[in-house]
């Protein structure tokens, strides 16, 4: 019998995705300084930098476009889409004229006006539909109303508007299998209780619980960063503020293993058991997406974090870690014994 170094089979397993599913990107790893190093980045800075207006060749108008993008986080000619039912616009400085926009109906932001005497908002936002339809109305209702036409920004206020809806569905679905396949009494499989020999969908957990902690994060503390972001959407993690930087690293890396774990489910278990196991994972994210958004909302979330990773590799290292190789066929074995490919002893 050969001895294995765990550590290296540790290391493989957690830094190589599986080369029959990533072969086009040539053998590239993530190192683990790379992902210290940008841990340690997402410390220096959580703002959009300012911009700096002190060109006397940018033009008045120009100058005003980047100060209200930064101030407010939108600016002019951005486009909006009305989300509520109807909204109403003042045809201002007419009295009593009013237009009506309804659900869908798309405007352009026309101008911006202060009104300090308006005890609600003093900001006021002129807006245009159509060259006849026209007209004011206050930011903190525009803001409640509108959402930028961009495809990420709607997807954003989708999920957002309606996650809880979601885990509903999704969690049912996976009771009603469960209950099912213990009706017909077969085993299920089961994420981290009764899991498949795979590191990722457990990573899979841990980095929807880092997503939704790194979130909050950004909700509770820098908010104003969050809402540039959404009316200023990009799914590139560079060109944005450390913590929106690692944010969006944690979104791919996300997708990535998440194909890997949909790779390895479905060569290791039968279509039917894949599709239960995948209904299972899915709850397992969003349970982690729910639970550690409230409980980092209340600053426990880091320290529940801190716990998952310790579980995590505890678990890889108890479960997915081969310290041994039968000395007949080179199959890896957990521990020393009867070789179950090829029936050899080992001792």
């Amino acid at each position: 019998m050969q001895s294995n170094g765990s550590y290296y089979q540790f290391e493989r397993q957690l830094l190589m995705l599986p080369d029959r599913l990533f072969s086009f990107i040539s053998g590239r790893r993530i190192s683990a300084s790379f992902i210290l190093l940008v841990c340690c980045v997402c410390l220096v800075s959580c703002y959009y930098p300012q911009p700096h207006l002190t060109d006397k060749k940018v033009s008045a108008k120009t100058k005003d476009s980047l100060s209200y993008l930064y101030q407010r986080h939108y600016t002019y000619n951005s486009n909006l889409q009305v989300i509520s039912d109807s909204v109403t616009i003042a045809s201002l400085p007419v009295k009593d004229r009013y237009y009506t926009l309804h659900y869908g109906d798309r405007v352009v932001v026309a101008e911006f006006a202060i009104h300090p005497k308006d005890s609600v908002d003093t900001v006021w936002v002129k807006l245009a539909h159509t060259q006849d339809i026209q007209g004011w109305i206050r930011q903190t209702d525009l803001k409640q109303a509108f959402v930028p036409t961009d495809s990420i920004s709607q997807f954003i206020y989708l999920f957002s508007d309606t996650h809880a809806s979601y885990f509903v569905v999704v969690f049912a679905l996976f009771i009603a299998a469960w209950v099912f396949r213990l009706f017909r009494r077969k085993q299920l499989k089961l994420v981290y209780f009764n899991d498949i020999e795979s590191i990722y969908p457990l990573l899979l957990c841990l980095l929807m619980a880092f997503s939704a902690t790194i979130y909050e994060t950004i909700q509770v503390f820098v908010p104003e960063t969050w809402e540039h972001f959404y009316f200023n959407p990009t799914l590139s993690p560079f060109k944005v503020p450390p913590i929106l930087s690692v944010f969006l690293l944690s979104i791919w890396c996300f997708v990535l293993v998440l194909l890997a774990a949909m790779d390895d489910v479905f060569h290791q278990l039968s279509p039917e058991e894949a599709v239960f196991y995948l209904l299972g994972l899915a709850s397992c994210c969003i349970f982690c997406y729910f639970f550690f958004i409230l409980t980092t909302h209340i600053y426990l979330g880091y320290l529940f974090l801190l716990v998952f990773i310790w579980v995590f590799f505890q678990k890889v290292y108890r479960t997915l870690i081969y310290h041994y190789r039968c000395g007949q066929c080179g199959v890896r074995l957990k521990t020393k014994g009867k070789c179950p490919n090829c029936g050899a002893i080992n001792e």
